[in-house]
């Protein structure tokens, strides 16, 4: 995959030691960048209904040849099984992937497990999620069904 480049103006946009990216909302515009960075498959975690959700984004994608995958994560109740959804698109990816939401949050989130399931640390998985999030640490009540899915 090329340099980001563009992607870096994508809210809360990382890459990752792995060569995954991530990100929170994407818009139009962010489509075409991923494609000019060599991005081959994009996995969203957000729902279609949040008011930020990028309209026809299945479609925007296809037509710069990206795959597309969706798993809908409602922010107040993630669960294992979404994990493992994750999992299983990461597995089956064709391509560098790019995983986001809207602000990044249950991404990093749910990257902090799989990375713990990789082999990673507790302290390097914890210090890529804080990059951009911690919800271990939040006193939001959002954060709660978080700290539950973290810790259990």
């Amino acid at each position: 995959m090329s340099e980001p480049g563009a992607c870096e103006t994508i809210r809360n946009w990382q890459r990752r030691p792995d060569g995954i990216t991530t990100s929170g909302k994407l818009t139009a515009a962010d489509v075409g960048a991923l494609a000019a960075a060599g991005v081959k498959h994009v996995i969203n975690l957000a729902l279609d209904d949040h008011p930020e959700a990028l309209q026809d984004e299945a479609a925007l994608l296809s037509k710069q040849g990206i795959a597309y995958t969706h798993i809908p994560v409602p922010f107040d109740a993630p669960t294992l099984g979404h994990v493992q959804e994750l999992e299983n698109a990461l597995r089956t990816s064709d391509g560098p992937a790019h995983i986001h939401c809207i602000m990044n949050y249950r991404v990093t989130a749910f990257l902090y497990l799989i990375d713990q399931k990789n082999g990673i640390a507790e302290p390097e998985a914890h210090k890529r999620m804080t990059q951009i999030w911690d919800p271990l640490a939040s006193d939001d009540p959002r954060a709660e069904p978080w700290k539950v899915l973290l810790t259990s």
